[in-house]
């Protein structure tokens, strides 16, 4: 069962996979941290629909981690993360106010 495990192939393998299993985890947690109309308001799909998603890209991230056999259901959640992360999250944090340029934000404003 874990006769491929400890070869450099196993191991970058599972290096990837633990790797995209935490992008995929990640965007999750942002996606359900962001209220609902910032999703609507940023022009994007609603924050069900990426909360749904998400959590199945998470899902199968977590099954696929480390093998080999379902390396294309891995890829899948991954480019679904990504597609978050590159075009959602940017579009939320500008709505949201996070996206502030370069100014600085302290615990009582602007520095």
């Amino acid at each position: 069962m874990f006769s491929g495990l400890f070869t450099a192939q196993g191991i970058v393998t599972l290096l990837l996979g633990v790797a995209a299993f935490a992008l995929e985890v990640f965007a999750l947690v942002d996606a359900v941290r962001h209220r609902p109309d910032a999703f609507v308001a940023a022009g994007k799909r609603t924050k069900q629909f990426w909360s749904i998603i998400l959590g199945v890209a998470t899902l199968l991230g977590f099954v696929s981690i480390g093998s080999n056999l379902t390396f294309s259901i891995g890829l899948i959640a991954v480019v679904a993360a990504a597609i978050y992360m590159a075009d959602v999250r940017p579009a939320l944090r500008q709505v949201s106010g996070g996206g502030r340029g370069g100014q600085h934000m302290g615990p009582y404003g602007p520095w």
